[in-house]
């Protein structure tokens, strides 16, 4: 399998897995960055009020979705963009958990993509102090982005993987690099606890 993927993030209203109100997602080909993709939405109902505390994090407001696109238009738009890719993600079973739960909250049904975490890949390839999304990213010399902007963070997210796999463990394909990290690749439909937001 070569270093193909795509990166993914989501921002969400509040503290529920479904509620997602924005996603970013960046494709690479052979490690190379080739295309971005980012949605601001309503989140699903009943899920689409906002809290306060995840306003802080990410300065989407209730009235940013107002004319925004409904859920179930941007999850086309997102499984279009996907593909068959792997996705991969700073702390995947957050992700990996809103994309479950915010399509079962409309019904709908999403393939069983396969998955890695690039934190979980990180703690694995760097001796760091933290394994934040924006303190990794740093390490590896990307040092300037706006960080939890969805688009922003699946872009960090992306050059970490493609540092990791060609500057550290000098391997050019998933398989090698999930092997190097002593991870594997995880199918979407099998649930596993998720770690704090905060590690995102």
């Amino acid at each position: 399998m070569p270093l193909d993927f795509t990166a993914i993030d989501f921002e969400t209203a509040n503290g529920s897995p479904a509620s997602p109100c924005a996603v970013g997602l960046v494709r690479v080909r052979d490690g190379v960055l080739v295309e971005g993709l980012a949605l601001l939405f309503k989140p699903p109902y009943p899920h689409n009020w906002f809290h306060e505390g995840n306003i802080r994090v990410h300065g989407i407001r209730s009235s940013d979705v107002d004319d925004a696109i409904e859920f179930d238009t941007a999850l086309a738009h997102m499984l279009a963009f996907i593909g068959e890719d792997v996705l991969i993600a700073h702390n995947a079973q957050f992700d990996m958990g809103v994309l479950r739960k915010s399509a079962e909250a409309i019904g709908a049904e999403i393939p069983n993509f396969r998955y890695l975490c690039s934190l979980m890949m990180a703690r694995k390839s760097y001796v760091l102090e933290s394994y934040r999304l924006n303190s990794v990213a740093y390490a590896v010399g990307h040092e300037e982005f706006n960080h939890h902007d969805a688009l922003a963070d699946a872009d960090a997210c992306a050059r970490i993987v493609v540092h990791m796999a060609t500057k550290k463990h000098h391997v050019d394909n998933l398989d090698d690099l999930a092997a190097a990290t002593k991870q594997a690749l995880k199918p979407l439909h099998v649930p596993v606890k998720a770690e704090p937001k905060d590690w995102a």
